[in-house]
């Protein structure tokens, strides 16, 4: 290059812009391709339910499914009754643990906790939930899903056409200048047309509570009365002096049981046998069910709270005003104040999205010219105010 001529280092100089940009544009595309692009259309708690908790409650189904159809679920021994014939009879028609027997002393009154001698009037425990766990999680799974599902239809991909690109700080300023053009058009043209939009958000929101709620009242049931205390008592349990121990998790998931087979003897009359069970099936649903009553109970107080929070948002634009400014503190007060005064719930609501959406730079830009469009059209004539929005 030393020896090069005039008009080589020329087109070389001239090359180098053209390179630089080429480097430019490779940069902004590895940035928007490792950067998550993500549509926040709802709540980190909206997510929580329809998300996490079908994610969680998915993971479980597939834990127990592998060990209840792939793996021997059921372990049952009888020296009259082939083994194979006693499992299955004993999975699908339940077994049962002896009420009294959780109290006596293990390894002196009774070997394990729930089995013991039984006479025809002793009264028992039947456990007939363990081979319906794989489809009573599928369930939960579907419920807990269905208010996510309801609110991606309704929202129709709104913020994901507002957003256009506009959440990446590195594109072109002809294109940046276009689409926040747009973005202004659209939100003054179409000002106080979102309420209903923001009412089925909330309604959204308002249906996760009332399936969490509804969900801890059918695991109940499905657990015959037992899961709504059933966190307390483990608590309660993990606290108690060792001697005075009661664990509620065996009571209400044994992993020993007993299992009685009828069936006809030689000289033609009905036999009882009564078999001990083992179900390793159990270990894994108590750690299971435990965790759902934290879980749930978590999601149910933190979702009351949302609504609360949600119906005082509703009835006090102040409050409305206050979450505004407090969450996006770029935006000038005047401005703020300014879009407060003249919008509407679904408007703030669309603001409130749409800045979880853009860039930071971005959003205070658009919500800044908004609002001086606005201010122009509330000082203006009743014609130029009709013009402008």
């Amino acid at each position: 290059m030393c020896g090069s001529s005039p008009s080589v280092r020329q087109a070389s100089a001239r090359g180098h812009p053209f390179l630089m940009g080429r480097m430019l544009d490779i940069f902004k595309a590895t940035v928007s391709f490792f950067r998550r692009r993500r549509i926040h259309r709802e709540s980190f708690l909206f997510r929580l339910h329809y998300n996490v908790t079908t994610v969680i409650l998915l993971t479980f189904c597939m834990i127990v499914g592998v060990n209840q159809f792939v793996k021997n679920p059921i372990i049952c021994n009888s020296q009259m009754i082939p083994r194979d014939i006693l499992d299955t009879y004993c999975w699908t028609h339940s077994t049962f643990s002896v009420i009294a027997a959780f109290k006596k002393q293990i390894g002196v009154e009774v070997p394990y906790p729930g089995v013991d001698t039984m006479r025809r009037d002793t009264p028992v425990r039947t456990q007939r939930y363990y081979q319906w766990v794989f489809l009573c999680l599928m369930l939960q799974a579907i419920l807990f899903y269905l208010p996510g599902w309801l609110w991606s239809n309704w929202e129709g991909g709104k913020l994901k056409k507002l957003r256009m690109d506009l959440d990446i700080g590195f594109i072109s300023s002809t294109d940046k200048s276009e689409k926040k053009k747009r973005l202004l058009e659209y939100l003054e043209q179409n000002r106080h047309n979102h309420n209903i939009w923001t009412y089925k958000y909330f309604f959204c929101e308002f249906l996760t509570l009332v399936n969490v709620f509804g969900q801890m009242f059918l695991m109940n049931t499905f657990l015959d009365g037992e899961f709504l205390s059933f966190g307390a008592r483990v608590l309660q349990f993990m606290e108690s002096d060792e001697e005075d121990r009661a664990d509620p998790m065996i009571a209400m998931f044994p992993r020993v049981t007993k299992c009685t087979f009828h069936r006809y003897s030689p000289s033609g009359n009905v036999e009882r046998h009564d078999s001990i069970c083992v179900l390793p099936l159990n270990i894994i649903n108590e750690k299971i069910y435990v965790f759902l009553w934290f879980w749930c109970l978590g999601l149910f107080v933190s979702s009351l709270g949302l609504m609360l929070y949600r119906s005082l948002l509703i009835v006090s634009p102040k409050l409305r005003h206050v979450v505004f400014t407090t969450r996006y503190r770029a935006i000038r007060r005047d401005c703020a104040e300014l879009l407060a005064r003249q919008s509407e719930l679904g408007d703030w609501f669309l603001y409130y999205m749409l800045g979880g959406n853009l860039d930071n730079v971005i959003f205070r830009d658009v919500m800044h010219e908004h609002a001086q469009r606005l201010r122009y059209c509330s000082q203006g004539s009743r014609t130029e105010l009709t013009d402008c929005l």
